[in-house]
């Protein structure tokens, strides 16, 4: 349930005294006892109350018509589109958004909340930082809930966090993929991922290896590239390529999927007769490039509008209890030319 932003109001009604006291014993002023300011500072401590850093005597106007963004890539298409859908509806609903880039780095990330939070906006729209992912410290996101602050999470998101989120179907944008290899006769399916430490990527991959599954095609545990800092992408699909017959290869977003278009024709093959290839996020680059690649689209300018819609929706209606929703964005794939066609 949406909890109350904590307000020099509400401490004052606690402890009975007035505003300016409760200001005067946060500001640690002389004028207050030490054993009252000692109980109201460890009262706003356990509530969690943030004020304006500037001016304790601050009182949140509702409805500053800010929104904080939280994204971790702007040069990742997806949530460039995602942005361009936030934005279109900010603009449509009178708001003004305030944009941060955490570059994966859960310490900008946490620095970025704080700061806009001093900056007193109505709520947040992020996608979490991989880094924070991988970390699985999450404080900084409870401490906004807990201090009435409403998120929406977008895409990237965690069970260990209760807030509003819109997130895409990666699993069954994965499933069909594969499902649409093994359609046009390929059985060899490799997949590659920079993102294994994500939760979209790790939902891709469930979805891979379920379509496997159920087509009773054996998963090869060496047909699965992760990509990270120790393990580039052309070294490791040279090796597959080398040592294993591949008809067909999921990439799990844009770039990886442009650096095995690359590599799959330098090593002599030709797509989509010898090798297939799907990429996730429908980007320009799998547009312009030969063969044109086949994408899963995940209607990320959707994704945006949807997420600042709930959110604005919270804001405006901060009085009244909702539960937190979770919207799901379905996937499509758009065929081209890296796949083979059905008949």
């Amino acid at each position: 349930m949406k909890k109350k932003r904590i307000t020099l109001k509400d401490i004052a009604k606690e402890f009975n005294v007035s505003i300016a006291t409760v200001s005067k014993a946060l500001n640690d002023s002389y004028e207050i006892s030490n054993r009252t300011k000692s109980m109201i500072q460890e009262y706003a401590n356990e509530l969690q109350y943030k004020s304006n850093q500037s001016n304790f005597t601050y009182e949140k106007q509702k409805n500053t018509k800010t929104i904080g963004v939280i994204i971790p890539n702007m040069l990742n298409h997806f949530f460039t589109k995602v942005f361009v859908g936030i934005e279109k509806i900010a603009t449509e609903k009178g708001y003004n958004l305030i944009t941060c880039i955490s570059n994966e780095s859960r310490e900008k990330e946490v620095t970025a909340m704080e700061l806009l939070k001093n900056s007193n906006l109505d709520g947040f729209i992020l996608s979490i930082a991989e880094e924070t992912q991988v970390k699985k410290d999450f404080n900084h996101f409870k401490n906004a809930i807990n201090q009435g602050i409403p998120i929406v999470m977008i895409d990237r998101v965690t069970d260990e966090i209760e807030c509003d989120k819109v997130i895409v179907n990666d699993d069954e944008g994965a499933f069909n993929a594969v499902n649409y290899f093994i359609k046009t006769g390929c059985r060899n399916i490799a997949i590659v991922s920079n993102i294994h430490k994500l939760s979209v990527g790790k939902h891709r991959l469930e979805g891979y290896k379920r379509a496997l599954i159920e087509a009773n095609i054996p998963i090869d545990e060496n047909l699965i590239l992760k990509v990270d800092e120790f393990n580039d992408i052309d070294t490791l699909l040279k090796i597959v390529l080398d040592a294993k017959k591949v008809d067909a290869i999921l990439c799990l977003e844009e770039d990886s999927a442009i650096s095995t278009l690359k590599m799959v024709l330098y090593k002599g093959y030709k797509v989509p007769e010898d090798i297939s290839i799907i990429g996730f996020t429908n980007g320009v680059l799998p547009r312009h490039v030969t063969p044109a690649i086949t994408t899963v689209s995940q209607h990320s300018t959707y994704l945006g509008e949807a997420a600042a819609k709930i959110l604005i929706d919270k804001i405006e209606n901060e009085n009244i209890e909702t539960s937190y929703t979770t919207k799901v964005i379905k996937t499509n794939l758009i065929e081209r030319d890296s796949t083979k066609r059905l008949h």
